[in-house]
């Protein structure tokens, strides 16, 4: 039975149950061939599940001392099928594509209970019990960055572009149009992680790229192991290393978040764009460009009333935010964030008061929430993280706050915390 569950690939090569050695992270790398069709195995091309009666039929067995040969020779009952999916366990079929950010693939073949029996011979019947395989493959494929990841924690996805735990898809690869790609938006010490198959990630090498006063900067490393920190990568993921792009740049020192007229602070020059290009020793290159249109600044833990945060951005050399420089989020789809005055979100727009996970459609929208790059921020206070005060206001004096992506009205005579941007 160890040959029926045989698989040939394309360089020719075979693997049985009995010398299969891949897993999910250690997938069988084949060096050619771009669909299951290109892999060989004892189910037929135009089936998923055969008989061993039609297989025995289309010559599909023998045996070493001729027993069995010829016409009804040999007689059996039982099947065996094959199933093919990707990395998120969606069906696939022999003839599609195989693509490299859905791997690893598995491909699982099974066999049923069954008998084989032969017109001659001493035994001329044998038993076999039912046995299932499962080898995991990767494609042929060149470097790729497949996902770019910042917080996926507690978000809204569909139909937005953004992939649950693997963040967005990359939406450009051509230096053109690198301004369709995450992030859009950038605040001291924010990272997201590339995503990278088709090479050794951890053999590439990297240069800080510096625009505008702002740099990013990519690094090798471990996941942070501890509290809200890169909670959205799963705790099985926590001890695999990753490629992390970390922005810095501008940011309140601690005196100037205290001062209500605090000095100017630098002001980067945007839009800037960014591409990052690793390479290995073997010439593999990797690239990802982005275009940074706004940069945020936050006041710490200092709480104060509307018009005084309003103005500390000002004083700053920054703005306060409008709704739409934050979130998404739709005007009167709930009685908490109603239309007042054209006041309303980023489009595309999430269609509710709280936001749904697009490029370019605010810093909230784009990051999430920010209690999630807690240490990174360098927040002192758990408590102020996700909030903030927006400059829209209408003519009878109603306020806004965004809180986490959600919009809702606040008195500005209550005390919030305030995110102030550029341009």
């Amino acid at each position: 039975m160890d040959n029926l569950l045989a698989i040939q690939l394309p360089d020719g090569t075979t693997i049985k149950p009995s010398t299969n050695t891949s897993s999910s992270r250690n997938p069988i790398q084949l060096v050619n061939g771009t669909t299951f069709n290109d892999i060989h195995m004892v189910v037929p091309l135009s089936v998923n599940t055969a008989s061993l009666n039609d297989l025995i039929t289309q010559g599909n067995w023998g045996d070493d001392d001729g027993d069995g040969q010829g016409t009804n020779g040999v007689t059996a009952m039982g099947s065996v099928s094959v199933s093919f999916t990707d990395a998120d366990n969606n069906t696939v079929s022999r003839s599609d594509a195989l693509d490299i950010c859905k791997a690893p693939y598995k491909m699982t073949l099974s066999s049923t209970g069954g008998v084989l029996q032969t017109k001659y011979g001493l035994p001329n019947t044998r038993n076999f019990s039912s046995q299932t395989v499962t080898y995991y493959i990767n494609p042929y494929s060149g470097p790729r960055i497949c996902f770019v990841r910042p917080s996926t924690h507690s978000s809204t996805f569909e139909p937005s572009g953004m992939v649950p735990d693997k963040g967005f898809l990359v939406q450009s690869t051509s230096s053109s149009s690198y301004g369709l790609n995450f992030p859009t938006t950038g605040g001291n010490g924010l990272y997201f992680d590339l995503l990278i198959a088709g090479v050794d990630a951890s053999q590439l090498t990297w240069s800080s790229v510096s625009r505008g006063g702002i740099t990013a900067t990519v690094s090798w490393r471990l996941p942070k192991q501890g509290g809200e920190e890169d909670a959205w990568i799963h705790d099985e993921d926590r001890s695999s290393y990753v490629t992390r792009v970390t922005l810095t740049g501008p940011r309140a020192s601690d005196a100037q978040m205290q001062s209500d007229n605090p000095s100017p602070l630098t002001v980067p020059s945007l839009p800037q764009t960014f591409e990052l290009v690793g390479r290995d020793s073997s010439g593999n290159e990797v690239k990802y460009g982005f275009v940074l249109r706004q940069w945020f600044v936050h006041r710490g833990d200092k709480w104060d009333y509307w018009s005084n945060q309003i103005s500390w951005c000002g004083r700053l050399g920054y703005r306060a935010p409008k709704i739409k420089d934050l979130t998404n989020a739709k005007c009167g789809s709930d009685n908490r964030f109603p239309c007042y005055d054209g006041i309303d979100g980023a489009t595309p727009s999430s269609n509710t008061w709280y936001n749904t996970r697009y490029i370019g459609a605010g810093f909230f929208t784009e990051w999430d929430n920010l209690e999630f790059y807690f240490d990174s921020m360098n927040y002192d206070d758990m408590s102020f993280r996700r909030a903030s005060w927006t400059s829209d206001a209408t003519d009878s004096g109603v306020q806004f706050i965004v809180s986490g992506g959600a919009v809702r009205i606040k008195d500005g005579s209550h005390r919030e915390y305030i995110y102030c941007t550029t341009p």
